[in-house]
Order: C-alpha cells, then structure tokens, then sequence
C-alpha cells in the first residue's frame, strides 16, 4: 500500500492554523509571526510535508541552484581562516563545471536557520551542502525531512542519517604525534579544537591515542581555530607545563598564535618547542620557522562535497561516508 503524501490541510490540523497561514509560510512569506511559522514548520517536519512546487523542482532540477550553508558568523567565513575560501573554491568549481549556481547562505542564528528552512522548503534550491557544523545541528536532518537533497561537509554528531564527506582528522593527529615521539619529545602538549565539531574531537582523539601509545601524558588547552585563541591557548600550556617540548595545535591559524606566544617567552622553535599544525593552509610556508603540518585537501573536499551533492540530487545512490586521506608535511618547526 502507497502511503499518501501529507496534505497542506493536515499540516494546517496539525499546527492550529489556517490553511493559508501555511501556505505563506511555505512560500517564505515574512508576514507570519515567529511563533507561528515555528510551529507550522514543526508540523511539517513531523508531517513530512514536502511541498508540491518543492518536489517538482528537487526531481526536474529546474532550479538549476544550490545552496552552501555555513553555520558561522560571516566575521569568521570572510577572516584570515583559509579553510572556508579553500571549500567555497571547491564548490564553486564543481558548480561551474555542472553549470548550476551556487548560493552561499550563513546560519549562526535560529532566526537565520528558520529563514534557510523556509527558502529550501519553497524550492528555490536543488539541495544543499552545510560546512563547519557545530554540536548537533538539527538544520541537516530538518532539510532531509523535507525530501531536500543534503551532504555535510564533516561527520554529523549524533544519529544522523545525513552522508557526509570527511578527512581522516584522527589520523593526521596520530601522524603529528608519532613524529614528536620518534624525534625524542618527552612532554607534548596539544592545542584542541572545538569540542562542539567533529574536526576538533578527532584531533584531541588521535593525539591521545598516540600519547598513551608512547606512555606520555597528556597536557591540553583548547580553542576555537582561531589565530587569538592559539595564542592565549599556548600561554595556557606554559604555565600549566613549563617544561613542554612539543605542541600538537589542531589548526595552523591556531598554530601561527601559538608560535607568537612561544617567541613572546623566549622559547625557541624548535629547538626549545617543536610545533606541528593541521591544515597546510597558504600562511604554513611563511611562518617564522616555517610550519609542519598535516595537510587536509581542504579544495578538493569542497569539490567532493558538492560532487555528492549533485549526485543525490540526480537520484544516484551515494556513499553515506567519504573520508579523504591527511598526509604530513615536514618543515623547519617540528
């Protein structure tokens, strides 16, 4: 037995409204109270309620569009951090080579994600890939409800079903401190990623099982991937453990912070302190010893990303993970 797709009506029933109420919400009517368009796109979600318009556009692509989502404020997509020109390179790339148009949209508030909801829902995209994922993140799922094509650029944390394209985070952080332990460091320390995003959960991860590998301890600060945090994240390190020798910082903006607190207390790199990054982003090879990281294909994970997309909204079958490989890369600070 075919189950019958929900009706506008029901999802009216459903959210204590007029049928008109939802059809506004639908077609991104700003008009509609917050409270109100929640619990009509509540009731869609339970529902799943695609709309017709929707369905047609998702099957015949005429849209043409897809979206990028990034869930960070536009004052981190647009600053010194390399990552994000390197994924919307790729994307673009990708794009252009399918002929589609690509449309970048932020989502850093809940405000900012009802508003993606909303013009997702009402068909003005083919799908939609979401970078730099933070905790679990219910707009992927949300938009999977729908019938809305979705690949995230990361792991998901929690049970979601939504396919993914990763680099191997953990990997590269057991590479990073295996190199410490093989050049003799006794007392190396790491600067973590978020705990929020699977990037910095992996890194942490891989750096501590390669410490209790070699029978060292431990010692940790984080940040949050950016250059001001690396620096206050490494003075941290020093006076927790004055004696470190090495530093594992899981990203190399963070890293390049690192490396001016280490100048500022006189250590020098790396003969007092060696310091191996993650990333390879361009400012790797100008640092002041120039860095050793772990490189992630951040371009080509762009272009992976945005080539499942287009697959999934093709109707092909896809992988539910695609993890690319990191590598490092040896330089004069560690």
């Amino acid at each position: 037995m075919v189950r019958q797709r929900p009706t506008l009506e029901q999802v009216a029933a459903r959210a204590g409204v007029s049928r008109a109420t939802v059809s506004r919400v639908v077609n991104g009517s700003t008009t509609v109270a917050p409270e109100i368009r929640k619990n009509v796109l509540r009731a869609i979600q339970e529902l799943g309620y695609v709309p017709n318009h929707a369905a047609r556009s998702l099957v015949t692509q005429r849209t043409n569009s897809i979206a990028l989502v990034l869930p960070e404020p536009s004052t981190r997509v647009f600053s010194d951090d390399q990552f994000f020109p390197g994924i919307i390179r790729g994307v673009s790339q990708e794009m252009e080579a399918a002929d589609k148009q690509l449309v970048l949209m932020m989502a850093s508030s809940t405000a900012s994600h009802d508003r993606i909801e909303q013009y997702a829902m009402a068909g003005h995209v083919d799908g939609v890939m979401m970078a730099s994922v933070h905790g679990a993140d219910p707009l992927p799922a949300a938009l999977a409800r729908m019938g809305i094509p979705v690949v995230c650029n990361g792991r998901p944390l929690g049970r979601s079903t939504v396919p993914y394209v990763d680099v191997d985070s953990f990997a590269g952080a057991v590479a990073a401190v295996r190199r410490f332990v093989d050049s003799g460091r006794q007392r190396i320390a790491t600067i973590a990623g978020p705990q929020d995003m699977v990037a910095g959960i992996d890194r942490l991860a891989g750096y501590r099982a390669e410490l209790r590998n070699s029978k060292r301890r431990s010692i940790v600060a984080v940040g949050d991937f950016t250059r001001d945090s690396g620096e206050v994240a490494m003075r941290q390190l020093l006076d927790d453990d004055p004696a470190l020798d090495a530093v594992f910082v899981a990203s190399d903006l963070m890293a390049h912070g690192a490396l001016s607190t280490l100048r500022q207390a006189g250590r020098r790199v790396p003969d007092d302190v060696a310091v191996i990054g993650f990333d390879d982003i361009e400012l790797a090879r100008y640092t002041e010893p120039a860095l050793t990281t772990v490189r992630q294909p951040i371009v080509e994970l762009g272009r992976e990303l945005a080539r499942q997309l287009l697959r999934l909204a093709g109707g092909e079958e896809i992988e539910a993970a695609l993890v690319l490989p990191t590598s490092l890369v040896v330089r004069a600070s560690g």
